[in-house]
């Protein structure tokens, strides 16, 4: 993008615009070009000031930013950065097309670290393609019990997603069956969200979808998404199955949880058959742990670049070799379960 990143801020507390222009306005690489104070506002300055990224509140008096997101989308498709309280209806609003999130700063964050959070965000949000909303969310696949047989019970699944993860996660486990072989994620989320993530998958597939925890066996029917701030690996046990670990630690790749640290546990210690997935995320993260599943004879599927909010983990997966598939978002689940199947 020439020039700087255009920012209009939409927050109706005065402490929070505050904070969010004074900060974004330290960078060289933004230049915030106004406020507004609720939607109608914020509506006006879209058509005024023509901004190339939104920060919005979530919660708003009047019209929420979720209603206002469904209305102004589909006519200006703005890339969209929410700033949430810990709150469900984040997840919703990203499902309404908004690009990424951020947790407002309460007594665990620094202002200073959700600023460099929100910046990062911003700066990503001005490369993302904008995804027009899908129909409502359900699950879409099929019978409840599709695969049978036993090859499931020795195949593991890893998934990782970064920024417009959320729902391209969703759109390919609400396809696939109840019965689908042990599956672990790692998608870049701020903490406290993973839980609630979790939950709404689980409210919204077949299979089984939980927060993983420390010790959790990966099994049969069961996905385990990696909680916020701890990096979590795939460690197999003496009984020959396989378990997960949720440890502090540094970041890799930049990120905790990371893709990266998830797919090399499967590519040290995974002794069944393993399938690997990336999809859309800015950055690298994955992309060489997904190479080293792949060497370890994984069989491995990346987001096409048409499908992705951003083209950047799954782009540089393929680069280096680590992609043996390309699919849609939408498709994945197809691919997946042909490779399944054809593993009976």
């Amino acid at each position: 993008m020439a020039g700087k990143i255009r920012v209009l801020v939409v927050d109706d507390s005065l402490l929070a615009r505050k904070v969010i222009m004074d900060g974004l306005g330290k960078n060289h690489m933004i230049e915030v070009v106004g406020y507004a104070i609720n939607a109608m506002d914020a509506k006006n300055k879209v058509r005024q000031l023509k901004p190339d990224v939104m920060t919005l509140d979530v919660q708003m008096p009047g019209m929420t930013g979720l209603d206002f997101l469904r209305q102004l989308l589909p006519e200006y498709p703005l890339p969209v950065v929410l700033v949430s309280s810990l709150n469900l209806g984040v997840f919703d609003a990203l499902h309404a097309g908004a690009v990424d999130f951020v947790r407002k700063p309460d007594a665990t964050q620094s202002t200073d670290a959700f600023i460099h959070t929100l910046t990062q965000k911003v700066k990503i949000a001005s490369k993302a393609k904008v995804q027009q909303p899908s129909a409502p969310s359900g699950s879409e696949g099929g019978a409840k019990q599709l695969l049978g047989g036993t090859a499931a019970n020795k195949i593991l699944i890893g998934l990782g997603a970064s920024t417009g993860g959320t729902e391209a996660t969703l759109e390919v486990m609400k396809r696939l069956p109840a019965d689908i072989p042990g599956m672990v994620i790692t998608q870049h989320m701020p903490t406290g969200f993973t839980k609630m993530y979790a939950e709404r998958l689980n409210k919204l597939c077949q299979m089984e979808v939980r927060e993983a925890k420390e010790g959790d066996e990966i099994k049969r029917g069961l996905a385990l998404i990696a909680p916020a701030d701890l990096q979590m690996r795939v460690v197999r046990t003496s009984l020959g199955k396989y378990k997960v670990t949720c440890t502090h630690g540094e970041k890799v790749s930049g990120h905790r949880p990371s893709v990266d640290v998830l797919f090399r546990s499967m590519a040290e210690n995974v002794q069944c058959s393993m399938i690997g997935i990336i999809m859309t995320g800015m950055g690298a993260d994955g992309a060489q742990g997904l190479l080293e599943m792949r060497k370890k004879g994984a069989f491995t599927i990346g987001q096409d670049k048409e499908s992705c909010v951003v083209y950047g983990m799954p782009g540089v997966a393929h680069d280096i070799g680590a992609v043996m598939v390309q699919a849609s978002c939408k498709d994945i689940a197809g691919v997946l379960l042909r490779r399944l199947k054809a593993m009976k």
